[in-house]
C-alpha cells in the first residue's frame, strides 16, 4: 500500500513538472512581445548628417550607423573580468563609425549631439563613452546638431582627427 502511494506521488510530481516545463517551453517558442519594423532606421537629423558624411569621406571609408560599443571594442582582455567589461559597455552605442575599406577596422567614432546631450545624465554617459573610446585608442568626433551639416567642414574635422 505504501509503495502504491509513493509511486502515485512520484508520477503526480513528474506530470506536474512536465506540465510546467511544457508551458515554459511553449512560452519560449511563442513570443510574449510584439514588434514592428521601424519605418526609418535613422532620425531625420541623422539621415541628413549621414548624407553629409558620405559626401565628406567619399569612397575612403565605410560608414556604419548605430553601432554598439561591443561591436567595435575588444572586451576579452587578459587580466580582466571579460563579462564585467562587456556589461560595462553593452548598452552603449555611438551614432556612426568610419572603418577603413581594406580591413573594415574602426578608425573613428562619431556622435551627433542633439538637445538630449544637454541633460546631466546624458553628459555623464557621454563622458564615460569618451573615456572608454580614448582608453581603447579609438578617436571620437563630436558634432553638434544644428540642423545643417557642411560636408567640407566635416571632411576637414575628420582629417584633423584621423589624418
Amino acid at each position: 500500500m505504501t509503495l502504491i502511494i509513493i509511486v502515485a506521488f512520484v508520477l503526480f510530481a513528474l506530470l506536474f513538472f512536465f506540465k510546467i516545463y511544457e508551458e515554459r517551453l511553449g512560452e519560449s517558442l511563442t513570443s510574449r512581445y510584439k514588434y514592428k519594423r521601424k519605418d526609418f532606421f535613422l532620425s531625420r537629423a541623422e539621415h541628413h548628417f549621414y548624407d553629409a558624411l558620405v559626401s565628406a569621406v567619399g569612397n575612403q571609408y565605410y560608414i556604419f550607423a548605430q553601432v554598439h560599443l561591443p561591436t567595435i571594442l575588444e572586451h576579452k582582455l587578459k587580466g580582466q573580468n571579460w563579462q564585467g567589461a562587456l556589461a560595462h559597455v553593452n548598452r552603449k552605442s555611438v551614432d556612426f563609425v568610419l572603418c577603413d575599406k581594406a580591413y573594415i577596422s574602426p578608425k573613428l567614432a562619431i556622435e551627433l549631439d542633439d538637445r538630449s546631450h544637454e541633460r546631466l545624465d546624458r553628459q555623464e554617459r557621454d563622458n564615460r563613452v569618451e573615456q572608454i573610446l580614448r582608453e581603447a585608442g579609438l578617436p571620437l568626433l563630436r558634432v553638434e546638431n544644428r540642423g545643417d551639416f557642411n560636408s567640407q567642414t566635416l571632411a576637414e574635422r575628420i582629417k584633423q582627427v584621423i589624418g
